[in-house]
């Protein structure tokens, strides 16, 4: 899978979530991971799902 790092991401390598929209668009699941740990686990989103997480990223306080 080809991943690509969420633009909420610090660049200090803080808070790294990534996603892969290629793999997303052929499957229909939305995979996310912690880009710090490539080999940890994978979470797989419905598109749904992926979209409300995203929402609620936007719009969380995290200060």
């Amino acid at each position: 899978m080809q991943w690509v790092k969420s633009s909420y991401s610090g660049p200090e390598g803080g808070t790294c979530v990534e996603w892969s929209p290629a793999h997303a668009s052929a499957a229909g699941v939305v995979p996310v991971r912690d880009s710090k740990r490539a080999d940890g686990p994978i979470f797989m989103f419905s598109p749904e799902a992926f979209a409300g997480l995203v929402t609620f990223a936007r719009n969380a306080d995290l200060g």
